[in-house]
């Protein structure tokens, strides 16, 4: 059991993702930059990405330790190895997974060739995974009570939500002057699997009697919870179905409902000095499918010499006694669930005039074009405990007239040193683009501690003259 608990936690440890898309962010050359702010300042007569193609992502990280840490070959022993990774870990780090797919997307102007109205549209899926460290189960699980009579063990550690879902998705943003730019997105979402276990409390404590050391005190106080939606056919005996082929139907035809809202702004302060600001997801899901929550919920008291749970010993009285203690129940309510809420902003100066003779900039810039801009942003995220916070500082440049670069430097939580590099080219009406995070770590992915990758592939249509 405790060799089963222990790979548990370190297959969720070791990978962690914060859903921060600093290098898109304002990258107006992406169309799916507007997927971060719908208030981007982008400009186009029309486009398409190519199916399943035009918006891969791939996330995978730790906060806390790297895959070498773990397992390199250095002569120490691996139950020592996850000793140590515990003991450096705390209950506040978090493991986070996201991936995206985009199924379809597009874009086109309306209202007339001089128009600054645009519509977006498309349908992604989307995976949500969040864990924080649990550190005192863990010690539990590797150690045992036995070096810690005293201690109480704080349940509360257990804290978890995962989550498979489509969103498909309506924006509009117009440019309203040439100092303003609003902009905002409409989602459907649509849950095919989530798990819930967020709000859970209490406690084990073993404590030993002064005069009677062979006598000990043990206490389980247990307010756990696990909420699921469109997960519980899934454990039934009779289920003989394909567990993948079922929630990605019903990730995209017949999963629980919900509503969500995006929205954006850009706004310039002087020609080359632009703030930028948007909240993204910001909504809800209603579980409504296949609903099963299970608790364990009541108080077990134990005093004598310590109970031994093994077949050997039967001690059945034992186990009658601690399940009608701490129950199992299960409940079939419907229940809510808050999309893990995003907000960015950032300050960018502009300097370096274009040589070129064209007056038009297709990526949504006034009429003089720069080729040179450094800037600021700042990332947050909701999250059950705290927010995630980061810091990032960047630099883009304008290479060719269809060719992009962007580095930012991004201080978070999981690294201080975490520099990523985007590119996006133009070859006739073709789009590509490629963003890597943390590529300092990619001289040796084993000690990384995250890594992360975005690109895909559009056809971006211009007026004939531009």
């Amino acid at each position: 059991m405790r060799k089963g608990y222990l790979i548990l936690f370190v297959v969720f440890q070791l990978s962690c993702f914060a859903q921060n898309k600093q290098v898109l962010y304002n990258f107006t050359s992406i169309p799916q930059s507007s997927l971060v702010n719908p208030g981007a300042d982008v400009s186009y007569k029309f486009y398409f990405g190519i199916p399943i193609l035009s918006g891969i992502s791939g996330n995978l990280g730790s906060s806390s330790f790297s895959a070498y840490d773990l397992f390199a070959n250095n002569g120490v022993d691996f139950n020592e190895k996850v000793r140590n990774v515990i003991n450096n870990s705390s209950n506040k780090d978090k493991t986070q997974v996201n991936q995206q797919l985009e199924i379809f997307s597009g874009g086109f102007r309306v209202g007339g060739r001089e128009s600054q109205s645009y519509i977006s549209f498309g349908v992604y899926q989307e995976f949500d995974f969040l864990m924080y460290f649990p550190k005192d189960l863990a010690i539990l699980a590797v150690d045992g009570n036995q070096k810690y009579i005293g201690k109480s063990f704080n349940l509360a550690d257990l804290n978890l939500r995962a989550e498979v879902l489509s969103v498909l998705h309506v924006g509009f943003h117009k440019k309203l002057s040439e100092k303003l730019v609003l902009g905002g997105r409409a989602k459907i979402y649509s849950s095919g699997a989530n798990a819930t276990s967020t709000r859970n409390s209490g406690f084990i404590y073993t404590g030993q009697n002064a005069n009677s050391p062979n006598l000990y005190n043990q206490v389980i106080s247990s307010n756990l919870e696990l909420k699921t939606s469109g997960i519980s056919k899934f454990t039934k005996d009779e289920y003989d179905g394909s567990i993948p082929s079922d929630i990605a139907r019903n990730t995209f035809f017949n999963g629980s409902l919900g509503l969500g809202l995006d929205a954006g702004i850009t706004y310039y302060f002087k020609e080359n000095l632009q703030f930028t600001a948007s909240i993204i997801d910001f909504g809800f899901i209603k579980q409504s499918k296949d609903v099963e929550t299970l608790t364990y919920k009541g108080t077990y008291n134990y005093k004598g010499a310590n109970p031994i749970f093994t077949t050997v010993d039967k001690p059945e009285d034992v186990f009658d006694e601690f399940n009608k203690a701490i129950p199992r129940d299960t409940l079939y309510n419907k229940y809510t669930t808050w999309r893990p809420t995003k907000l960015y902003s950032s300050i960018q100066y502009s300097f370096g005039e274009s040589r070129s003779d064209e007056e038009c900039n297709c990526k949504g810039s006034v009429n003089r074009r720069y080729v040179n801009a450094i800037g600021g942003q700042i990332f947050a995220m909701t999250m059950p405990k705290e927010p995630y916070v980061a810091l990032t500082a960047f630099y883009k440049r304008s290479i060719f007239e269809k060719l992009d670069f962007k580095a930012t430097y991004t201080i978070d939580p999981y690294s201080n040193k975490n520099i990523g590099l985007g590119l996006s080219g133009t070859l006739g009406k073709l789009n590509m683009y490629l963003l890597v995070n943390n590529v300092l770590e990619y001289k040796d992915v084993s000690k990384a501690n995250s890594l992360a990758f975005q690109f895909g592939f559009n056809f971006v249509f211009q007026n004939s003259e531009d």
